[in-house]
């Protein structure tokens, strides 16, 4: 798997600690590697509830042509409930602030997420900025055309 090296930032003394890991992928073949829940304390989610935990974190992603994605962890979501709350965090690559995780709880109990619970994962992806020339219609054509929506039937 390609690796790329970026500076990352220890915002707070509990990351890199026992408690709280350093970041890390699970596996070798991870695509996102695991952000932990920097707390001093436990905060209990309620039903319904959202809430912005902070990760102790910030990179240095500047001049990479990257964009780091704040994704939910399957198994938070499938037996908790708990998701990133805006589908999928973007983290454009001039932010420097601390990362932070909006978790949302869709389950009808409340969730305690701990000091050190991994909450969600990040993943890094090559991106582009797009340019516009505005036509009336395209240079090229598809099968699918202006089909969507299901226009391919169900099974």
């Amino acid at each position: 798997m390609m690796r790329k090296n970026f500076e990352i930032k220890i915002l707070s003394p509990l990351v890199g600690t026992e408690r709280i890991p350093f970041p890390a992928y699970a596996t070798e073949g991870s695509a996102g590697l695991d952000l932990r829940a920097c707390l001093s304390d436990p905060v209990s989610l309620p039903p319904g509830g959202r809430h912005l935990f902070p990760t102790g974190l910030a990179v240095n992603m500047a001049g990479q042509g990257v964009v780091a994605l704040v994704a939910s962890r399957s198994g938070l979501s499938l037996k908790h409930g708990l998701r990133v709350a805006q589908g999928v965090g973007v983290i454009d690559s001039d932010y420097h602030g601390e990362i932070g995780v909006i978790l949302a709880n869709d389950s009808v109990d409340p969730y305690t997420v701990h000091p050190g619970d991994r909450i969600a994962q990040l993943l890094f992806l090559p991106v582009f900025q797009a340019d516009f020339d505005p036509v009336d219609s395209f240079s090229a054509s598809t099968v699918r055309g202006e089909g969507g929506f299901g226009h391919t039937g169900r099974s």
